[in-house]
Order: structure tokens, then sequence, then C-alpha cells
């Protein structure tokens, strides 16, 4: 049995910056409804999320539970953010 290797080949941009849509409490915070990041090429939410609070200290406190909605699509912290992505970012709803 051979064992075939398949290589790909992933262009990455040196450095994409985005422009962030904040809601509720994450919009609050920023004094903004938008933001923009600026993360590396191939960067993934987890590299987005750490961007936004260096980038956005006044974020920093719920940055880590935010909801990463991309192109209307919730995410998870190792999808790969294309420099196309439209990128938007929600709190936790909590209440009854």
């Amino acid at each position: 049995m051979k064992t075939a290797v398949i290589t790909v080949n992933v262009r990455k941009t040196e450095h994409m910056k985005i422009t962030v849509k904040l809601f509720a409490r994450a919009s609050q915070l920023a004094r903004a409804s938008e933001v923009e990041v600026e993360v590396d090429g191939g960067a993934s939410v987890a590299d987005f999320r750490k961007a936004l609070e260096a980038q956005h200290p006044k974020l920093k406190p719920i940055a880590g539970s935010l909801f990463v909605a991309i192109d209307s699509e919730y995410s998870s912290d190792d999808q790969v953010i294309l420099e196309t992505a439209q990128i938007a970012c929600f709190p936790p709803v909590s209440g009854g």
C-alpha cells in the first residue's frame, strides 16, 4: 500500500488590518461600534483575540469570552481569518 503525501501551500500576507463590528457591552467598553485590529496574515481567531486585547485594552476584560463571527457564522478559536473576512464580536448574553 502506498501512502500519498499532499502538500498545501497557503499564501500569507504580512499583515491584515481588519475592521471589527462590536455589539452590546463590547461597543460600550470600546466607546465605538467598530474598531480596527491588525493581525498577521493567516492569523486564527485565537490570534485575533490576543491582538484585540493588545490593541484595544478597554476590551481586555471581555475579549476571551466574546463570540466571534466571521462572515455571519460563529467561529472557533482555530479558524483562520481570511483577508476578505467580515468580523463581528458579541459578548455572552445573560438574563432571563
